[in-house]
């Protein structure tokens, strides 16, 4: 995964130094970029262990449409920080992919709200009209975005069809390097190969725009210093990458798939690499 890798030594060499909203500092750069060809292997990190049953039940419970954790919670962990007590989260990214809230006018010039199931549209398109510039998604609400705990980070992402290949790009507002990247680039490009698969289509490449790419730099002794993030990942960048694994995919409808239709084939990897999410 050579190109995680350069984008962990520029955001180390090149990034400044600033305070975070968590209390511990970044190494801050601005609009970092990479892409993988999904050709080549599924992107799932070699350098460190990635959960990528993690990644799965996140990326299925996004598409379920859900705004609240309470079945995911049964599987992972992962959110139970941002949600309430009762497990509703204000920005839950897959409600707003599939019940985009929509107001529209009537013939009466009253407005009425009506939900929009962006990615059932983006299928769609993409089977009617592969050659369309339309083909996008957003998580970002600007109401919920101004109320929400923690507003959407990859807020939209757009695919574009080119020799038969379909690609994936997203922009992310805000990037934690060591954790939150290695999750999201396995969760697109999972996400770019269902679709790929329900359009007849082979996957291309997926594309990754992260608006603040930062890693957490807490210094050693500090009361902080459980969530420093930098000697985890210059022990990464010592490492060699492995060969990357497979991702099977059931042949089965979309909106049929299901956590036993998925198996990730050869997936070997360096020793785990402990990093302490900042909240």
């Amino acid at each position: 995964m050579k190109p995680y890798l350069d984008l962990v030594q520029t955001v180390l060499d090149e990034g400044e130094h600033k305070p975070s909203r968590t209390g511990v500092d970044t190494i801050s750069q601005f609009a970092a970029f990479y892409s993988v060809d999904l050709a080549d292997g599924f992107p799932l990190l070699t350098t460190k262990r990635v959960n990528f049953n993690a990644v799965l039940r996140e990326l299925l419970w996004y598409l379920s449409g859900e705004n609240h954790i309470r079945n995911l919670r049964q599987h992972t962990k992962i959110w139970d920080d941002w949600a309430d007590e009762d497990g509703n989260l204000e920005t839950a990214y897959g409600h707003y992919w599939r019940h985009f809230p929509s107001a529209t006018r009537d013939a009466d010039g009253e407005w009425r709200v009506r939900e929009v199931d962006q990615i059932q549209y983006v299928i769609d398109r993409i089977k009617k009209e592969p050659t369309s510039r339309r083909l996008v998604v957003t998580a970002w609400e600007p109401g919920n975005a101004t109320t929400s705990k923690l507003p959407p980070c990859h807020y939209t992402f757009a695919f574009h069809v080119s020799r038969g290949r379909l690609n994936c790009h997203l922009t992310q507002r805000s990037g934690d390097i060591a954790l939150g990247i290695p999750f999201n680039m396995a969760a697109y490009s999972c996400l770019t190969m269902m679709i790929a698969q329900e359009c007849n289509l082979q996957p291309g490449r997926f594309a990754h725009s992260i608006v603040d790419a930062h890693v957490y730099a807490a210094e050693p002794g500090s009361k902080m210093a459980d969530f420093d993030h930098v000697s985890g990942l210059r022990e990464q960048l010592k490492r060699k990458p492995l060969a990357l694994p497979q991702l099977k995919i059931a042949k089965k409808p979309f909106n049929e798939l299901q956590f036993e239709d998925f198996e990730l084939v050869g997936y070997e990897c360096h020793e785990p690499i402990r990093f302490k999410v900042a909240v």
